[in-house]
């Protein structure tokens, strides 16, 4: 990883989203299951209110973590394999 202030600055955020349990388990399954709308993530999360994922969702898509993509009424989200590879292999093993 190249030491420049772009590359800490995105470390810092996908490190911080991903410290949070909530927000490493739709990484994973991200990383697992591509292309995702919002309520088959949180279907298979379960105990997550709508709200709280929305919170999760919003800060892993600000981190670079994951991408989002508009299909008529429904979003749907993947992991950012680049980003992922960089920063958190770990998800794509």
């Amino acid at each position: 990883m190249g030491e420049n202030q772009e590359d800490i600055g995105q470390a810092v955020k996908v490190y911080k989203a991903l410290g949070e349990p909530t927000r490493l388990k739709i990484a994973l399954l991200l990383a697992k299951e591509s292309d995702l709308c919002f309520t088959a993530v949180g279907d298979r999360l379960e105990s997550v209110a709508g709200s709280t994922l929305s919170h999760h969702l919003k800060q892993l898509t600000d981190s670079g973590l994951i991408d989002s993509r508009k299909n008529g009424s429904f979003i749907h989200y993947n992991v950012n394999r680049e980003v992922a590879e960089k920063f958190a292999p770990f998800l794509l093993a």
